[in-house]
Formats: structure tokens, sequence, C-alpha cells
């Protein structure tokens, strides 16, 4: 039984490629260490996932900056402001299209579905110019047979390039982006050409677009594109994958119909329906099955033993030589090794799997489905699973109850605006247009180092409340210098804008080294939620009512909402979302009715 991996995380263990990235961007280094960097990263992936037993290993998930903007140097779609003048698209251009420079702004950057990552969107119109100008996927698959790894190149496919792409400023409204399939296409060819002829036989295109709801000539552009690569692909073994959600009746039609496909790839962690629809429908006969059962999405262990009953379930549809056992999605949103985790508490970390677990879990469902279980591996996982369905530190009563008590009145103010909005005039006698700020002030190096030093215990909290004192002081006289109407306290005590507040509610673990890439060298901590949210004691209210202390004028009171906290957390998968964000939104209720009570008012 074959086992593939959608994709892995690009930054490296310990954030290698941001610190070069950095360094290289600072002028501290060279573009030959930069690229010296970004090598070894890609061999350690390739040998790790090799050694694993990986059957598909992916290349070209690797980016510098991110994978769209690699389909758009591939495809020489660069907008006439940053004076390429053709040729191979090195550092330079590549980094001010991500980035801007001293003359032009960078290209927009928006949200990868529903992900926390974050992709360069390319700018097109009909006076486009297509040409070939990035060799990257064929250069790192030349790279990693080299090493002795043969690799799956992975490509954003032509369709879902198109329609994850916007117009350029003054473009006809009219202008179709599906009007350039004709354009690029030649250059797909191209690169697929240069593949084959570099020995590979296999290749994924990512098509992640087809979850959506799509439109007739959307789903027939499908049709076309596959249909004009058909004979450029011949020889290939050519693998469809989709990830994030359910891939709709209409949609997966179209996607099992496709010309030239040998396999087609499917979110099963997010794609409950798809895995009915597979069952319903079938897979075309002759073709392979890339059952994406492990999360890509999250940090949690996989539940080895469900995931083995999906498999197996599969076979039946597939046939036991045509399915794959594969992640829901590129691991490159999931932290990259839980072995760098040791200070995480041992029973939580005993209920994860960062990247590098994932893999070999992906492995060890391939071999058990062949006949080869790890019988000590799965009881070693089922008895994590047990544990944490068990323990009284994922489990509070008290939060069930309360939110399970939950009426609709609940999640309906009881008064109407108006009545709120004459309640807050009286008590405040704001001008027409108050004027205030959103809550954060620039934290100076020598704040942050306070922070750090208090939470070493290298000074005591006495000096660490007298400094952060000193500092809300300095920002209140600034706010009425500039005759601000409602204040902040600047938020000097605060770090990141959700793991302040995790770091107070209960349920809530924190990880040393679980970044994960948000966008080019930008990396996030998630907290991760692994039980029952509650407030043990207030968060803000000391700090607020200090601030409000130093000035006869309105303070405001920040809170970070409850549906921002979800989102950026790593969340239990335990039970529904909505659970989570209700346990989350009653302990900062409870918060909201102390700062009330101190005088406060209070911005989520």
């Amino acid at each position: 039984m074959a086992s593939h991996i959608v994709g892995y995380p690009r930054m490296g263990p310990k954030r290698e490629l941001k610190f070069a990235l950095e360094s290289f961007w600072d002028g501290k280094s060279s573009a030959e260490d930069l690229e010296k960097v970004a090598a070894d990263l890609r061999a350690s992936i390739w040998k790790q996932m090799s050694e694993a037993g990986i059957k598909y290993i992916p290349s070209n998930t690797f980016s510098y900056y991110d994978q769209v903007l690699d389909t758009t140097a591939m495809l020489g779609a660069v907008p006439d402001r940053y004076s390429w003048t053709g040729g191979e698209i090195g550092h330079s251009t590549y980094f001010s299209i991500a980035r801007g420079n001293a003359t032009v702004p960078a290209m927009e950057m928006t949200k990868w579905f529903d992900t926390n990552y974050h992709f360069i969107v390319p700018e097109l119109s009909p006076a486009t110019k297509f040409s070939y100008a990035s060799h990257k996927a064929v250069s790192e698959y030349k790279e990693a047979k080299a090493l002795g790894v043969d690799t799956v190149p992975v490509l954003v496919g032509p369709v879902s390039y198109l329609l994850l792409s916007k117009a350029a400023k003054g473009v006809e409204k009219s202008f179709s982006l599906l009007s350039l399939l004709d354009s690029i296409l030649p250059i797909y060819k191209e690169v697929v050409t240069e593949l084959k002829a570099a020995g590979a036989s296999w290749i994924q295109f990512d098509e992640p677009t087809l979850v959506k709801d799509l439109a007739a000539h959307e789903l027939a552009a499908f049709s076309s594109a596959y249909a004009a690569l058909e004979s450029a692909l011949s020889g290939l073994n050519v693998l469809i994958e989709t990830y994030f959600a359910d891939v709709p009746a209409e949609s997966y039609k179209t996607l099992t119909s496709l010309s030239g496909v040998t396999a087609y790839g499917f979110d099963l962690v997010r794609g409950t329906k798809t895995l009915e629809l597979i069952k319903s429908a079938g897979i075309p006969s002759g073709k392979y099955l890339f059952a994406g059962v492990v999360d890509g999405r999250n940090i949690w262990a996989d539940d080895l033993a469900a995931s083995l009953s999906t498999l197996q379930s599969l076979e039946a549809v597939v046939g036991k030589d045509k399915l794959v056992v594969s992640t829901s999605c590129s691991l490159m949103h999931t932290a990259v090794d839980l072995v760098n985790e040791t200070k995480l508490d041992s029973e939580i970390k005993s209920w994860l799997a960062f990247a590098a677990q994932k893999v070999v879990e992906v492995n060890a469902l391939g071999k058990a489905l062949a006949g080869l279980k790890d019988e000590a591996y799965f009881a070693a996982n089922a008895a994590a699973q047990a544990s944490r369905r068990s323990s009284p530190r994922v489990n509070n009563e008290e939060v069930q109850k309360a939110a399970a008590a939950l009426k609709g009145s609940d999640h309906r103010r009881a008064t109407p605006v108006s009545a709120r909005l004459d309640a807050q005039q009286k008590k405040l006698n704001l001008p027409i247009l108050p004027t205030t700020t959103i809550g954060s002030f620039p934290q100076t190096m020598d704040l942050r180092r306070v922070r750090r030093e208090y939470k070493a215990k290298k000074i005591s909290e006495e000096e660490y409340v007298s400094a952060i004192k000193e500092e809300i002081s300095k920002v209140v006289k600034i706010q009425e210098e500039l005759d601000i109407d409602v204040l902040v306290h600047g938020e000097p005590e605060r770090n990141d804008m959700v793991e302040y507040f995790g770091e107070q509610l209960s349920g809530f673990a924190f990880t040393a080294n679980g970044w994960v890439q948000s966008y080019g060298s930008r990396c996030v901590k998630p907290p991760i939620i692994y039980g029952d949210v509650s407030r043990p004691n207030p968060m803000t209210v000391f700090w607020s009512k200090m601030a409000q202390d130093m000035t006869p004028r309105p303070m405001k009171g920040m809170l970070t909402g409850p549906v921002t906290i979800l989102n950026w957390s790593f969340v239990r998968n335990d039970q529904p979302r909505f659970e989570t964000c209700y346990q989350i939104a009653l302990a900062i209720k409870k918060e909201v009715e102390d700062l009330e009570a101190g005088g406060i008012q209070v911005c989520i």
C-alpha cells in the first residue's frame, strides 16, 4: 500500500528559512547563502520522507515566499511596474513583487482559502504577456533526483491559478480571467515536457478551487484545460489534488471525467460528504484514489484505528492496489516537528502530531493496509486517544453545562442599539464624531525586554508593574495632548493579541517552536485549545483600571474576540468548533462584566 504527502512546511524546524530570508533582505548575507539554506532544507525534507517510507514525495512545494507567486514567476506574469525585461526571474524581481521596493508597492496579498496562510494575488489583464520565466519546478525535481529521491513535482493547476487571480487595475469589469487559459497552457506544456524529459513519472496539479461552488463555465474550463494538456501529459501519471472542503457533486463529476488524469486526491477530514460521494458514485475503473485521512490543518495525533477503518471501506471502491494514503492537504498549515517541544506538558504532547509525526502516521496507515500493521505503534496511539477522551484537564462539566444552557435570546442584545447609544452618550458626553485608536501602541525593544525578563523571573513583579505603569502613563499623556476623546492604555503588557488571552484562559497550551508560516517570512505560533475553556481570573481589568485612574477621559478596554481567538488557534477536534467558540465567548463575557463594573468601556 502506497503513501503520499500533499506538501510540507518550508520554514524549517527552527525557522531557518525565515532567518535566512530576513538576513538576505537586510543585505547581511548573499544570494548564495540564502540558496544554501534553502537547498539544505529541501534535502532534509526529502530525506526525512524517504526514510519514513513515503512513496509519493512532493517536490516544488518549497517556496521563498508562496506557491502562487512561484506560479506567477513560472508564467512570467509580471506587471509592467516591476520593470522586468524578460529572461529567468531572479530574486530581485521576485521579492519586489512580494514585498515591493523603494519605487513600487508589492502585489496584493489575501488568505489562502480559509487558512491563516496568505498568498500574492496575480494581477492579470488581456494585455498580460506570458512566458516560461522560472524553471524552478524542473530544477527542484532534478535536485531531488540527484540526491536519490524520486519525487512528484507539484504545480498549482492552471484553472485554479486563474480563478484565484484578479483583474489588473483599469481592466474592464467584463474581462474574464478564464479567457487567458489558452495563453498559459502552452507554458504548462513546456514545464510538463521538461519534467518528463528529466525522468518524472508522476505530476501533481493542485486544483483546490474545485471545492468551491463553481459555475458551469468554470467547470467547463477544467475539462478544456486538461483536454488541451492531454497529449503533453501522455506517459505521465497525473494526480489532481483538492483540499479544505467537500467537492460538490457537479465538480466531482467534472473531476473524475478529466482527460489524461490518473488519480484524484481528496480531503477526507473536512470532506465527509466527499467520502460518501466516493462510495456512492465510485471512482473510474483503473484510477487511483489518494485518500487524505491524516489532518494537515491541525496538530492532533491521528486516530489511526478510525482512519484505518475509513481506508478499509474505500478498498472495496477502488481496490487495494489503487488506494493511496495521504494527508488532507499540505502539512505547511501545521507546526514542523514535535521533537523540538522539550518543555511541552508530556500528557498533552502525547496527544499531538506535528508535520514530521504526520509523515510517520501516513506511512503507518499505508503499511497497515498492506498487512504490515505495527501493533505497538497502533496500541500507543489508541492509549493516547483514550487518555485524551477521559482526561479531567479536557473535560470541565461546569463549562459544558454553561455552553449547553445558551438559548436563542442569549445571542441577541436585550436592548436596541438606539437605547444603548443614548445611555453611552449620557455617561460619556462625547462629541458627534469622537476620536479613538484601535488600541495597541508601538512596543520598544526596552518594553519587550522588560516582559521577557519578567517571564524569566529576572525582575520582580513590583519592578515589572512599575515599568508597565510608566509606559501606560506616557501613552495616556500623548493621547491627552492630541485631544483624543476615548483613550486606550496602549497594551504594553501584551505580546500576541491571541496568545495574551490564551495564556490566562484554561484549556489552552503553548509551544516553544510550533511555528507556522503566515506569509513570506512571517511565522505565527498558534495556541493549542485542548480542553474546555474558562476564565479563572480577570485578564485585563488591573491594567485598564490603572489607566483609567490616570485620566478623567473615558478609557477603552480592548479584548480579542472569541472568533478571532478560535481561528488563530489550533482548535480541539473532539467537539464542534461552535461549541468551543461559545465557551471562549462565555469566558470573554465574564471579563466584559468585570470591566464594566470598573467603569471601563469595552471594544472587542
